[in-house]
């Protein structure tokens, strides 16, 4: 007798956005799950390709970059598959809320009219000169305090001279723990071909970006 009346159908319908909302957080929970396991994968290739540049097994620690890249492509898939999901969450709660909102508007303004019935503009000018008042000892009181600060003043040339001090040994640590040689130095100091001939089909290009990163790699593992 309920779906006689249309009871049923209003239901369904009201449903309907929570519905939406649990399915499309089912398939994120499980796109977050994939991105975190191509993370993994990506760590540990990366781990991998770092152990055959320090034992010098160049085969080796290319097909681990190559593997690398395979995942940072799935992955970068996988995030825009949870950005797009997560614009239709956003959308369909936005949609759900513009609606509650109405109608909560729409109790508001029988609610305001009959606040309003008991209210005069002389009423409502008589309270906002007290708050006036009010306001106004409020900010004579602020600036009595405020003017008169209490205990000594902190000199900034202080300051700014203990803080130098503490920037230059924060310095000095560094280059004790370096050795007085920064990364980018020695990536730079590294021999690098001159003259290389240009490469004009992408299986080439593709390994001279490895061999790039084979040696940035080795350039860390110098240090």
């Amino acid at each position: 007798m309920w779906s006689w009346f249309g009871g049923s159908n209003v239901q369904s319908r009201k449903d309907a956005p929570k519905n939406a909302i649990l399915d499309l957080r089912s398939q994120l929970e499980m796109l977050q799950k994939r991105q975190r396991h191509l993370q993994n994968q990506i760590d540990e290739q990366d781990a991998a390709a770092r152990k055959h540049v320090g034992a010098s097994n160049m085969n080796a620690a290319k097909a681990a970059l190559r593997r690398k890249k395979t995942h940072e492509h799935s992955l970068q898939q996988t995030e825009d598959q949870i950005g797009t999901l997560d614009q239709q969450i956003n959308a369909i709660e936005s949609a759900n809320i513009n609606f509650s909102t109405l109608a909560a508007m729409e109790k508001a303004s029988k609610a305001m009219q009959q606040i309003h019935g008991k209210l005069t503009p002389e009423k409502v000018d008589e309270t906002m000169d007290k708050l006036r008042d009010q306001n106004a000892l409020s900010e004579e009181i602020v600036n009595a305090i405020t003017q008169n600060p209490l205990g000594n003043q902190v000199d900034d040339t202080e300051l700014e001279d203990e803080l130098e001090q503490m920037q230059q040994e924060f310095v000095d640590e560094q280059m004790l723990k370096t050795g007085g040689v920064p990364v980018a130095d020695a990536v730079h100091q590294m021999p690098t071909p001159s003259n290389a001939e240009p490469v004009s089909n992408r299986q080439a290009i593709e390994e001279d970006d490895e061999d790039a990163e084979i040696r940035r790699l080795q350039a860390e593992m110098a240090m």
